[in-house]
């Protein structure tokens, strides 16, 4: 769904055939500046409804986050299922410099996933494994 401020923008596409993500824009009337070290919320004009069993998930870009050190804070935003408010996206600048924003600026990739969901066991013991309670560095690499 299209939302008032999202008008006359381009839908999310995916900007090559075997893309996994659409690109998100930002669907702003005034350009936006992310200072650094600050972060924003930026609309992006559209709402989605999405069948049971699947996610959208908010995802950076690459390009904005080597080139401008801009990511996605809550990476990657999950988009449940019974969600149908506007899809947002959360920024932050780690770069040195302010990153400012304008309308239909590609801002994030919408990346569409099934969802497994789990049923809870409790047990007593859990099977053994080679790496076993190790993490954090503890295979070598």
């Amino acid at each position: 769904m299209v939302l008032p401020h999202g008008r006359g923008m381009s839908l999310p596409g995916y900007a090559t055939i075997d893309s996994a993500g659409m690109d998100l824009a930002a669907a702003v009337d005034t350009p936006l500046t992310l200072a650094p070290g600050a972060r924003i919320d930026i609309p992006t004009g559209i709402a989605i409804a999405l069948p049971s069993g699947w996610e959208a998930q908010v995802r950076p870009r690459s390009g904005l986050a080597f080139k401008q050190g801009v990511t996605v804070l809550n990476s990657p935003g999950t988009i449940d299922a019974d969600y149908r408010g506007e899809i947002r996206v959360i920024l932050i600048n780690l770069g040195a410099e302010p990153v400012t924003f304008g309308r239909g600026d590609r801002i994030a990739q919408l990346v569409i996933a099934p969802v497994a969901q789990a049923a809870w066991k409790p047990v007593d013991a859990l099977p053994t494994t080679a790496r076993g309670a190790g993490g954090f560095g503890s295979t070598g690499t």
